[in-house]
């Protein structure tokens, strides 16, 4: 009886998570940025103790703060694109670490990304010649992405730290 039962669990909560997220939109489980990083490490462990109670109640407590941050993440994502104060606040800034083939050892030293973290990327992005590298960004993600090749435009860099710095060291 206890297989069926945590069988019966799971899919209950699996259906309503799935529902919750039909209604707060794939956003939900993005990692755009520190936030929701936290909520989708705290999902899981709300979900795990969801299919484990032992109780309707406990359940039914479960439930309700999946539902709980759901909301919270809706409403701070709404809060994100009306407010810049807001953005500003819980979002993150990517980060330049390369540019126009030269690393830049401030901000590799004030992220904490090592110069081999950026050489694998490098590597990964099939970039073949540093004078074609034209940018290494750390995304607000945490991912790291490289821009390479003969032509660049430089609206890619819109917002990113550190890009006007970069421009105006090589005049």
């Amino acid at each position: 009886m206890l297989p069926i039962r945590a069988f019966l669990l799971m899919a209950l909560v699996l259906f309503f998570v799935v529902a919750c997220v039909r209604v707060a939109g794939l956003r939900s489980f993005s990692k755009m940025t520190s936030f929701d990083f936290v909520l989708t490490v705290a999902m899981g462990t709300l979900l795990a103790g969801a299919v484990t109670a032992t109780s309707w109640e406990r359940l039914a407590y479960y439930l309700f703060t999946v539902a709980s941050l759901f909301t919270l993440q809706f409403c701070l994502s709404k809060l994100r694109v009306l407010n810049d104060t807001v953005e500003d606040a819980i979002g993150n800034d990517p980060r330049l670490l390369m540019f126009d083939g030269q690393m830049l050892d401030t901000a590799l030293r004030e992220t904490r990304v090592t110069k081999a973290d950026v050489m694998a990327k490098l590597r990964e992005a099939n970039a073949l010649d540093f004078g074609k590298v034209r940018a290494v960004v750390l995304e607000t993600t945490g991912d790291i992405s490289v821009l390479h090749g003969d032509q660049f435009d430089d609206r890619l860099l819109k917002n990113v730290r550190g890009y006007p710095d970069a421009v105006s060291r090589q005049r």
